[in-house]
């Protein structure tokens, strides 16, 4: 019989109190840093970067910004420059070479309205292309941008004429597995999640999950499409099985009542593309377990393919606070290490153990 000792454990191994409101929160790869986004209650931006020391947190740079930061990847150049791409309330697309504070090494007015989500892909070190970045807006459109090439984007999705505009809450780059292939997928404010394909500047897919949708993520970037984790505002996150696409079904997908509220945000573990945390707004972590099926693909009666969706297991959860966890991300290497930040004002990092047991 397995004691609940044997289960991964999710362990607060400090936490740090914020003069701010922290948006997103990212490991800096390759180091013991991170760094946290958000903005004073001024209504000016902030940028900390943060060295763990002897269990603690220690600030070794600050800057302040004329608009508050909502969204950051470092997924976009490589881990020699590590390079942070932001976005902000203004639209303003920024990259920023932590080493050297002042003025950003790329800067381009990149949407009409608040900046939501960011992703990049390219600077990875383990996929190929070009170092693109993906971000979606309140404006209603999703831009994908190549550093270099400066004033415009290298692909625009936006409503066509007289669509109705809907708010962009988050975008995810992924199905990068050679020099050619991209695909974004984006998911909105009324439930809609779209797949365009970049390399045949097409929408090769949608669906809707019936609530706004908060996060979607690839299980990896830079491989043929695997699995892509949607969640929503209820509480509720969809697995979709990305392997076989049925030209009138779409993809094959399971879903879970994770959290008793909105599942602000999924992430998988670098490590193991099986195994992802989703952060709750009632301050919430949940770590699950995605089990593939013994076939992954069947016939249907007219001889297409047709996926067949695994099933997930709730590994561990933890309360953490009162309020929403916004942000969370896995450190890429040091296997269960975490940094999240919440609505409380509180960045935290979180060790999460066993987890090559699971």
């Amino acid at each position: 019989m397995s004691s609940p000792l044997d289960k991964p454990q999710i362990i607060s191994h400090f936490q740090k109190s914020l003069n701010y409101t922290v948006f997103d929160s990212k490991w800096i790869p390759c180091s013991a840093k991170f760094v946290c986004l958000g903005n004073y209650a001024r209504g000016t931006g902030v940028m900390q970067i943060y060295e763990v020391q002897q269990g603690e947190a220690q600030l070794i740079k600050e800057q302040e910004f004329p608009k508050p930061i909502k969204c950051g990847t470092f997924g976009a150049t490589s881990l020699q420059q590590r390079h942070l791409a932001t976005g902000d309330f203004g639209g303003n697309l920024n990259i920023w070479n932590l080493e050297v504070s002042g003025t950003p090494v790329f800067s381009v007015k990149a949407h009409k309205e608040i900046i939501n989500s960011i992703d990049g892909v390219g600077g990875l070190g383990i996929g190929d292309g070009a170092p693109e970045i993906v971000t979606g807006s309140r404006d209603g459109t999703v831009k994908v941008w190549d550093t270099r090439q400066k004033d415009s984007p290298v692909a625009n999705m936006e409503p066509g004429e007289g669509e109705t505009k809907r708010d962009c809450w988050t975008v995810a780059l992924g199905h990068a597995f050679n020099d050619q292939d991209r695909c974004v997928c984006a998911g909105y404010d009324n439930g809609d999640i779209k797949l365009f394909d970049l390399r045949n500047m097409s929408l090769r897919w949608e669906t809707n999950i019936k609530n706004g949708v908060c996060c979607v993520e690839f299980d990896r970037k830079d491989i043929n499409m695997n699995k892509l984790v949607a969640t929503s505002l209820e509480g509720k996150f969809h697995v979709f099985d990305m392997r076989t696409q049925h030209p009138t079904k779409g993809f094959s997908s399971v879903s879970e009542k994770a959290h008793k509220s909105t599942i602000w945000q999924v992430k998988h573990l670098p490590q193991n593309r099986d195994i992802f945390m989703t952060t709750g707004g009632a301050g919430n972590l949940h770590l699950w377990k995605y089990e593939y099926p013994s076939q992954r693909s069947k016939t249907d009666s007219d001889d297409l393919a047709v996926g067949v969706a695994g099933s997930v297991t709730l590994l561990q959860n933890a309360t953490l606070s009162t309020q929403p966890i916004a942000s969370l991300d896995w450190s890429p290497d040091k296997k269960g290490l975490c940094v999240c930040s919440g609505f409380d004002q509180t960045v935290r990092v979180l060790i999460v153990t066993k987890l090559s047991q699971v």
